[in-house]
């Protein structure tokens, strides 16, 4: 799968398309649209399925170090639901400047600080998720894919353990992914490096 074949779609499904084209409305530095709503739009148009079918929600990483409160997060959050009210979906924003701050205390494992939107999205569970596209300014899309498409194009489903790696909430997404899709390859787990 090229950039054009999986932004095309991506496109398909209208309200991707309209949160990559409001985006910069949103006035979120470093802001991408992110993981599932991408490769689930992708295995939709691949298996003939609705385009929205399993996707239970949109995210929206972005990345802003210069207030790390909840009250500056909530702002970017309060914008979004505005922006994005028409569309009747479930829109998740998060601050990747911030998510060092709560990650520990949600999941039990340490999370170094982040530098970047596309190193949160390096953190993804499973290499089918680290993908994120934004508007590149000219019209088009900027990809980021650390890995490349071909696991979304096969539909494979492979841990992630290079950083962040809980295997037991890899093989819950994995089983719900599995139960809407069923055509995936799922690998099993492996322990985590260290």
């Amino acid at each position: 799968m090229e950039k054009a074949e999986f932004t095309a779609a991506v496109c398909q499904n209208p309200v991707n398309r309209a949160i990559l084209e409001r985006l910069p409305d949103l006035k979120a530095p470093d802001a991408w649209l992110v993981s599932g709503a991408l490769f689930q739009t992708c295995w939709n148009v691949k298996t003939g399925r609705p385009v929205a079918h399993g996707i239970k929600d949109y995210d929206i990483f972005y990345f802003d170090d210069a207030d790390l409160s909840w009250e500056a997060e909530d702002e970017v959050i309060r914008r979004a639901e505005a922006l994005f009210a028409d569309l009747g979906a479930e829109i998740e924003v998060k601050n990747q400047a911030r998510v060092h701050l709560w990650y520990e205390e949600r999941f039990g494992l340490p999370y170094a600080p982040l530098k970047s939107a596309c190193e949160g999205i390096d953190r993804f569970l499973a290499v089918a998720c680290k993908v994120g596209l934004k508007p590149d300014g000219e019209g088009g899309f900027e990809l980021y894919a650390p890995d490349g498409l071909s696991d979304i194009a096969d539909m494979l489903i492979r841990p992630n353990v290079t950083a962040n790696f809980g295997a037991a909430e890899y093989e819950r997404k994995a089983a719900r992914w599995k139960a809407a899709w069923p055509e995936l390859t799922v690998e099993l787990t492996v322990a985590a490096p260290g």
